[in-house]
């Protein structure tokens, strides 16, 4: 079974930086594509950003590309979330988990603990 805890939430003034961990655990979790997901308060849940297994494709919609960065270290068995240019509608509860390479869809809906994230202008 696939596991995943996030960490390295915080509170950042706008403009500000975080960087968010994923440790990640079980079977053959580097052969998997991993996002990015945030809740906002009172909004549904939305990904962010997604990578595949050797890093070589990620995809970002258009309200974080350019300011958050999605890397791996299959090594590590951790996915990160660069995130840079922090602005007050970035404000949400962080999530990791592995996803279908083809887009959004979890593989396992258990999303474990998130991280929470609060940018204050």
């Amino acid at each position: 079974q696939v596991r995943q805890v996030a960490s390295g939430g915080g509170s950042v003034q706008a403009r500000g930086s975080l960087r968010l961990s994923c440790a990640t655990s079980g079977y053959a979790i580097n052969n998997l594509c991993w996002a990015w997901f945030r809740r906002p308060p009172g909004k549904e849940r939305e990904g962010r950003a997604r990578i595949s297994p050797a890093s070589s494709n990620t995809d970002y919609p258009d309200s974080v590309a350019g300011r958050f960065t999605i890397t791996r270290d299959n090594a590590r068995n951790n996915v990160y979330f660069q995130m840079n240019s922090l602005k007050s509608e970035d404000t949400a509860m962080y999530y990791c988990a592995a996803v279908f390479c083809s887009g959004w869809t979890v593989r396992v809906d258990a999303w474990g603990q998130g991280t929470q994230v609060t940018v204050s202008s």
